[in-house]
């Protein structure tokens, strides 16, 4: 079972970085990536080369780049979507994802963090 990689997006606070890396969870961000002020269109395919799950709190542009590229059958290694809460609350609710879905169950899937209290 492979778990998930995550691509921060240049948005994410550092804390959860930082808590998230504490918890032995494989992260990249757009800073580390050399990726600062790409379009979102350039994160997620960066995301993809790097086999990384994207994460962001700009829901509605990666929601609609999401429904683009399923159709137009491109393919991504998955999408993870927050409204800006508390650190606590996101790595609560992160832990919960990461703990019950692989890499291989992300691909092409869009996940909100709000199902996962």
């Amino acid at each position: 079972m492979l778990r998930i990689s995550l691509y921060l997006d240049e948005n994410v606070q550092f804390a959860l970085t930082k808590e998230l890396r504490a918890r032995g969870v494989d992260i990249l961000t757009t800073q580390e990536g050399g990726n600062l002020s790409k379009d979102d269109m350039a994160q997620l395919m960066f995301a993809n080369e790097s086999k990384r799950v994207l994460f962001s709190h700009n829901k509605r542009h990666f929601a609609m780049l999401h429904y683009q590229w399923m159709t137009t059958n491109m393919f991504h290694m998955g999408i993870i979507l927050s409204d800006q809460l508390p650190v606590g609350a996101l790595l609560r609710r992160f832990m919960k994802l990461y703990f019950s879905l692989t890499s291989d169950d992300m691909k092409n899937r869009l996940e909100y963090l709000s199902n996962w209290k």
